[in-house]
């Protein structure tokens, strides 16, 4: 099911008889192929070298308060699974159901903007992160930044813009830095919040 994604981070496939969810999230499964599937497998899991990340079971539930902190209108709409080097959170869309299976968002905390992907959760993995990795991943950037930090991020940590980019930053590897991914979030909401209605 997710050969592709597999192939491309180099890692064994997924275990289709591992497929445990815990308390709260077996009706992810109904509008999300595979869900069960790749968690039950690699939660937890950080793929090519940090540059891409699935959440604990026991994180998700945290990351849906944290990420409303600062995008309040998608209450009751996401469901996060993962995130990568620069703190985006990528969550399936209850909103937006295309044959039965939840559609992707993309929530930027340095530009304070949310992406629709439009694919499901296989597709994400086995299409977009596979075929795409730059549009989706920023994987070029991710590579400019690994020539200059030598040390891998670690699951807490993220690379945060000093200036984040909806306050005049520059999308450039000096203006990022190694943060904690939670007070890196909490800063953004804050600031997202403050700035909503300004022009």
């Amino acid at each position: 099911m997710f050969r592709e994604f597999c192939k491309f981070f180099n890692i064994p496939e997924v275990d289709k008889n591992k497929c445990e969810l815990r308390d709260g999230l077996s009706n992810v499964q109904r509008i999300a192929s595979g869900f069960k599937e790749l968690l039950s497998s690699y939660q937890g899991s950080s793929f090519g070298e940090g540059m891409y990340r699935l959440h604990n079971y026991n994180s998700i539930d945290k990351w849906n308060k944290i990420v409303l902190e600062a995008f309040p209108e998608y209450k009751d709409r996401i469901q996060c699974f993962g995130y990568d080097w620069l703190g985006r959170q990528f969550a399936l869309d209850k909103s937006r159901v295309i044959e039965g299976e939840a559609q992707i968002l993309m929530l930027e905390p340095g530009t304070g903007e949310v992406l629709e992907i439009p694919c499901n959760f296989v597709q994400f993995h086995n299409e977009e992160i596979t075929n795409y990795h730059d549009a989706c991943l920023a994987s070029e950037f991710f590579s400019d930044w690994m020539r200059i930090n030598k040390t891998k991020l670690s699951e807490q940590e993220c690379a945060g813009y000093k200036v984040l980019l909806f306050l005049g930053g520059a999308d450039t590897v000096e203006n990022l830095e190694k943060s904690d991914l939670e007070v890196y979030w909490s800063i953004c909401a804050q600031l997202i919040n403050k700035t909503r209605d300004l022009p």
